[in-house]
């Protein structure tokens, strides 16, 4: 018998969506499934027909963080099999990457999520950063995104004491954007996705992404200097001309598609790792 995709890859009206396929194992990460993972979000980052990417779970859950068998294996050296892509890549990438957390999300999953652009998560759904638990330390980068989404007291909660939290406490701190029941937290956050594949500019999308987590570590004149130039070039996309023609003529915009072999930013992800 052939073994099934630990991850799963559908794209459908502009919309990308990666879907960790381990449910029995309430989507444990294995260097397996993580190097699948990070090929399918190259993939839909390079695909012109995808403008938005979404990510979640087979099954009840999202990600238990990382295959507890897996873990028993890892030595002082570390893990000889880990794809050398980081954590940190979908913040580097092109496009707008949506989290569906659909059930918990602990550990490596909570990374994970935590490294998407925006959240939506399953009432009820259970969250964790686990590692002070497992004698570990925040990892991958998480000690630097999390801060920055919830402060740095808040943090040191989460991260100290291993706490589980429901998803309304994490939208409460603003971890999770978005709550829906568990039955539609997928269906809302690929309609999210949709509506900014049809009315946002790629163009502009990749420029403001960038713009943000750049701008994290600028200060204000360099980052109101830094919009002055990148305001410029904007006049002079066909985007400009497209999204100020489409709202005078009432009908939805046509921006163009990103090109095909744009690669994410590597200078990004460099700085987040």
């Amino acid at each position: 018998m052939t073994e099934p995709e630990v991850v799963l890859y559908d794209v459908d009206d502009a919309v990308a969506t990666i879907t960790l396929n381990r449910p029995e194992a309430l989507n444990a990460w294995t260097p397996q499934l993580g190097t699948a993972y990070f090929d399918r979000l190259e993939e839909a980052d390079a695909d012109p027909e995808v403008r938005v990417i979404v990510i979640t779970g087979a099954g009840r859950g999202f990600c238990a963080g990382a295959d507890f068998k897996h873990l028993k294996t890892i030595g002082p050296e570390g893990e000889a099999t880990r794809d050398p892509r980081p954590q940190t890549l979908p913040l580097s990438l092109r496009k707008p990457v949506l989290a569906a957390i659909n059930g918990p999300c602990a550990g490596l999953g909570l990374v994970m999520a935590a490294m998407c652009d925006f959240r939506f998560a399953a009432r009820g759904a259970k969250l964790t950063t686990a590692f002070a638990r497992r004698g570990l330390i925040a990892e991958y980068g998480l000690s630097w995104i999390l801060p920055r989404l919830v402060g740095p007291s808040t943090s040191l909660d989460l991260l100290l004491s291993a706490r589980t939290l429901l998803a309304e406490e994490a939208f409460e701190l603003g971890f999770v954007d978005r709550l829906t029941d568990a039955e539609h937290v997928l269906e809302a956050a690929v309609e999210y996705a949709h509506e900014l594949a049809v009315h946002s500019s790629p163009a502009s999308m990749e420029a403001i992404k960038r713009q943000v987590y750049e701008d994290l570590e600028r200060g204000l004149k360099a980052a109101a200097d830094a919009a002055e130039e990148r305001m410029l070039e904007s006049f002079g996309r066909p985007d400009f001309r497209e999204g100020i023609d489409s709202f005078a003529e009432r009908r939805p915009p046509r921006f163009p598609a990103l090109p095909a072999n744009g690669k994410p930013h590597s200078s990004t992800a460099r700085r987040h790792e």
